[in-house]
């Protein structure tokens, strides 16, 4: 009997920021970390200036990834540019990637790996030194990137994937299931200005249709720096989810991801650094 073929990998969205070298390095840390022939979509809301779509251009003729480019004549603004690269995708999962995060190798098969353990997970958030509710090494508090990518990434792959429940997804990198995302509907561009609370609004609708929003802790993304709201975003969240920041200081405080985080540092610390081996076996 023939095996079933493994399930196509969800295609990455990456919206185009305006920070030249964090597209840079972004663009860099997603080809030494995605598998070959990978779906990517750039979609530029007339962010990149000459710089920018320098290295967006000369990225795509040596990239091994297939990949593709749009940019607006006009800007649209950010949570409806991401809505409508969401509904373009139709049902077909997806990886929003935030334009200043750095992908750690294996990142996407273990979230693609993540959203087929159980139907019931909406979205699958990855471990970020800058995560909030999926920060390591300190829930909460943002950490320089790692310093060993390979290493923290194997470290990670070594975790039971356990997939816990998250408040709400977090913005540096976010698995959608394409059947649920259709099913809340899209996202409320006239209610908020960014992406980092509308993908709280997202998660909060799709958890109250019984869909889990969960951590991925066999995948890491790295940062520079958190993400957050626009202005008025947090009273318009606290006026639809009035619940929602005593559940978010609840998480907090209670910390139930002291005990993966913990994990993961102790199966960081016994991973030999690549570099370490590739120095004894040369």
């Amino acid at each position: 009997m023939t095996p079933a073929a493994a399930p196509p990998l969800p295609i990455v969205l990456l919206p185009v920021g305006a920070d030249d070298d964090a597209l840079d390095a972004c663009l860099g840390a997603l080809d030494a970390g995605t598998p070959d022939g990978t779906r990517v979509w750039l979609a530029d809301d007339a962010q990149a200036g000459p710089r920018g779509l320098a290295i967006v251009e000369r990225w795509l003729t040596r990239t091994r990834l297939q990949a593709d480019y749009t940019r607006r004549p006009r800007m649209l603004g950010e949570v409806a540019h991401i809505d409508q690269m969401l509904s373009a995708c139709g049902d077909a999962d997806v990886v929003l990637l935030a334009p200043d995060a750095q992908p750690l190798p294996g990142w996407l098969a273990q979230l693609s790996a993540c959203l087929a353990r159980d139907a019931a997970i909406a979205t699958a958030t990855p471990w970020c030194n800058a995560g909030e509710s999926a920060a390591w090494p300190r829930l909460g508090e943002v950490a320089a990137p790692p310093p060993d990518f390979e290493r923290t990434a194997q470290a990670c792959a070594a975790m039971p994937p356990l997939h816990p429940e998250l408040p709400a997804a977090v913005a540096h990198a976010v698995a959608i299931r394409g059947s649920a995302r259709r099913r809340v509907g899209g996202l409320d561009a006239s209610s908020y200005g960014s992406w980092y609370a509308a993908l709280i609004d997202l998660s909060l609708r799709l958890a109250g249709l019984g869909w889990r929003n969960v951590l991925c802790e066999t995948a890491f993304v790295a940062r520079g720096g958190e993400g957050g709201p626009a202005d008025g975003d947090m009273d318009a969240l606290n006026a639809r989810w009035p619940a929602w920041h005593p559940r978010l200081a609840s998480f907090l405080m209670g910390d139930p991801l002291r005990e993966p985080r913990e994990r993961l540092a102790a199966l960081y610390a016994e991973t030999d650094s690549p570099e370490r081996q590739r120095d004894l076996f040369p």
